[in-house]
């Protein structure tokens, strides 16, 4: 069945070039000569997002239908996934004054004036949410419209046009925790810092995507004196920890009930048995 796959990377980080070992991208032998699309095809310079990969990811996945070959896709990007999926909110291009004026204030200042604005999306966010705070203010004033309006009317989805065959890894938390752990002890002795040292060298505006993923604020810190070595190395395992944790929330609760969760402790001798799973999986869905 390999012969007849092609790997769809639906991370948000491992679209960038410049990331390959923070963000996990697979290796050469990893890919064993199986096609893999959408993988560090990105440079850092650029801001890439949600609608853009939605767009990648339809022409990947009807290019590999064309030839008679299953698109599979993997990663945890549940937004990504989403827009793909069920299609994104036709919002209009947000007046430049307005985002300066929303990024501008202090995200207790920024709540405080959604609740106004838009008091069922203040109560649905997190308070401390500043990206998605500032998002749904952004919206509402530019627009006149809550956000929630917009992504009624959500368009491009593809869902009802596939045979769509989910299965969700769920390992146990604590064994994710200390999978995380490790994993950046690896990445920083085997290239991560020197990953951030040569973006640090391209002057690239701090706000991008590339230079906020998890490892390389902390890495530059420590290239920059402000920390030591190991602060930056628990910082980074604390930042991981946390997202992985959002990102398992997620994708417990997100995704229809009727999504099959895998909740077997995973390791490199699983690999196989995930495989197995999906295959299984594929023949009976």
């Amino acid at each position: 069945m390999a012969g007849d796959a092609v790997v769809v990377n639906a991370d948000a980080s491992q679209v960038y070039a410049d990331l390959a070992i923070l963000s996990a991208r697979p290796s050469e032998e990893e890919m064993a000569g199986i096609p893999h699309r959408l993988f560090g095809h990105v440079d850092g310079a650029e801001a890439h997002n949600a609608a853009r990969w939605s767009d990648e990811a339809r022409g990947v996945i009807s290019h590999a239908h064309d030839a008679g070959k299953v698109p599979v896709l993997v990663g945890g990007t549940g937004l990504y996934l989403r827009t793909l999926l069920y299609g994104i909110a036709p919002v209009p291009p947000i007046d430049p004054a307005v985002r300066e004026a929303v990024r501008a204030l202090p995200v207790a200042d920024a709540h405080a004036a959604l609740v106004r604005d838009d008091p069922a999306a203040a109560a649905r966010l997190n308070p401390a949410d500043s990206t998605r705070v500032a998002r749904a203010l952004e919206v509402v004033r530019s627009t006149g419209r809550p956000l929630a309006d917009w992504q009624q009317a959500r368009e491009g989805g593809i869902a009802d046009a596939i045979t769509l065959t989910p299965l969700v890894l769920l390992p146990p938390r604590e064994w994710l925790r200390d999978r995380c752990d490790r994993r950046l002890v690896q990445m920083f002795d085997g290239g991560a810092i020197e990953e951030v040292a040569a973006l640090l060298a391209r002057g690239l505006d701090p706000d991008l995507p590339v230079m906020r993923a998890i490892g390389v604020p902390q890495i530059a810190a420590w290239l920059r004196g402000q920390i030591g070595r190991d602060d930056a190395l628990e910082q980074a395992q604390a930042a991981t920890r946390q997202y992985a944790k959002r990102q398992f929330t997620w994708f417990r609760h997100q995704p229809p009930t009727d999504w099959p969760r895998h909740t077997e402790s995973l390791n490199i001798d699983s690999i196989k048995q995930i495989a197995i799973k999906l295959h299984d999986t594929l023949l009976t869905g």
